[in-house]
């Protein structure tokens, strides 16, 4: 799998270098479309791309000794290239990251985002292969992140998504009446996240998601773009269900490769089995838009489990929780196992502002790491923001939310230590793109 990952890297910059040894014409321009170019011998491509400069600040509510932790940063600086050989049915992504930042707040960031070719088999019938976003997380993913409708993703989207994986990607459409369609997803992947150029752990992670649109397509794409920016003419629905398997996980959730790993007793690898799966729903008419969302996690423990591996790589056949051995809560209580759901709404007015609002709850299993204080065990996220659309598409924004967190289970501060107190959020961030 490590030299597929490499060959496949490889592959995506062959299609790309050899459209600058032809004659290239920029074909078109539109402010946060990208630049369109066209090469003598057919082939096409897009560059495209997008700054997200950032300001959060953080309060607890009953910590008046306590200093609001502000936080200035590039939240995202990216670059993507998207083309077509000249041959149609091929095409390719490669995306980067210039600052390396994550979608998730507890995880590492990357540079490479997606790196992937594709082949559309039929018109309706494609099939990728490389790392890109994968189709068995929750709607939220699907969404590009320019375009969404608050700064951040939800705390569910944290909480369970792996986002970026390596492997095989295959899609459909099906057309079931006359404007109704079915379009089925399948995923086979390394289930250890993205950018895994070292050695892979545990099996394959296995999955799909099958989505129904009742009234027919999304205008200009509208499916993948979370505000209604096009103000759909007509009812527009989609509802999807999703449902992954990972043989063999050795991270909280398979979005980082080889950060917790497990022993048996002949020193081999024994890694617990992760399964995901969800429902959700997106609908637009006239300005108006709602989403909504649920997923659920479990979890399978080896009974041949005896060592784990400490962070320096040394070993321990300690499984304390509580005081007393126990090795499958002990092996759980560091998963991100449980369920939760997301409900967010908006309306776009006509002069281009937003009013839009979540609310996001996540229910852990007893052993998980969903109960994390410093982190987690949050059971409750509200929030409230505005956006002003400087542009007809998602060109230029400048977004501002204020989140209350629910910590009546028992929070730790940024520095970890236990607090008995509620959480306040403010994000401002302006979005400009190529």
């Amino acid at each position: 799998m490590k030299l597929l990952k490499r060959i496949t890297i490889i592959a995506v910059i062959f299609f790309i270098l050899p459209s600058y040894s032809q004659k290239i014409k920029m074909d078109k321009y539109e402010f946060g479309e990208g630049l369109q170019f066209r090469t003598s011998d057919g082939k096409e491509f897009r560059i495209s791309g997008y700054l997200q400069p950032y300001l959060e600040t953080k309060y607890f509510t009953n910590g008046e000794d306590k200093d609001p932790y502000n936080r200035f940063r590039m939240r995202r600086s990216r670059i993507k290239i998207d083309g077509t050989s000249s041959d149609k049915r091929f095409s390719y992504r490669l995306q980067v990251d210039l600052n390396g930042a994550s979608e998730l707040e507890d995880a590492t960031g990357n540079y490479l985002m997606d790196a992937f070719v594709s082949y559309d088999i039929t018109k309706k019938i494609n099939i990728a292969f490389g790392q890109r976003a994968t189709y068995t997380d929750n709607r939220e993913l699907f969404m590009t992140s320019n375009s969404l409708q608050l700064i951040e993703r939800s705390r569910l989207t944290s909480a369970f998504a792996t986002i970026r994986e390596f492997g095989l990607f295959a899609q459909g459409e099906l057309r079931t009446g006359s404007y109704s369609r079915i379009k089925p997803y399948f995923v086979i992947t390394n289930g250890d996240g993205a950018n895994v150029l070292n050695k892979d752990h545990g099996g394959l992670k296995i999955g799909g998601r099958i989505d129904y649109l009742p009234f027919g397509l999304f205008t200009n794409i509208g499916q993948f773009k979370e505000p209604d920016i096009v103000r759909e003419r007509t009812p527009k629905l989609v509802i999807g269900a999703n449902y992954s398997f990972n043989n063999g996980i050795s991270s909280r959730r398979g979005q980082e490769s080889g950060a917790i790993l497990y022993l048996n007793n002949e020193n081999k690898e024994s890694l617990p089995d992760f399964t995901k799966y969800g429902i959700d729903f997106l609908f637009k008419y006239r300005g108006f838009s709602i989403l909504g969302e649920y997923v659920k996690t479990t979890a399978s423990i080896p009974s041949d489990i005896t060592q784990r591996v400490r962070t320096d790589g040394t070993t321990s056949t300690s499984f304390d929780v509580n005081g007393v051995q126990d090795i499958e809560a002990y092996i759980k209580g560091r998963m991100m196992l449980g369920e939760g759901y997301n409900l967010q709404f908006g309306y776009l007015l006509k002069n281009g502002f937003s009013v839009d609002g979540r609310y996001t709850h996540l229910k852990p299993d007893t052993n998980s790491f969903l109960s994390n204080a410093t982190f987690y065990n949050r059971p409750n996220y509200y929030t409230i923001g505005l956006s002003k659309y400087l542009s007809r598409n998602y060109g230029a924004k400048i977004q501002a939310s204020f989140t209350y967190v629910d910590g009546s289970e028992g929070i730790n501060d940024t520095e970890g230590n236990p607090i008995d107190s509620n959480e306040i959020i403010g994000r401002i961030m302006l979005t400009f793109s190529l």
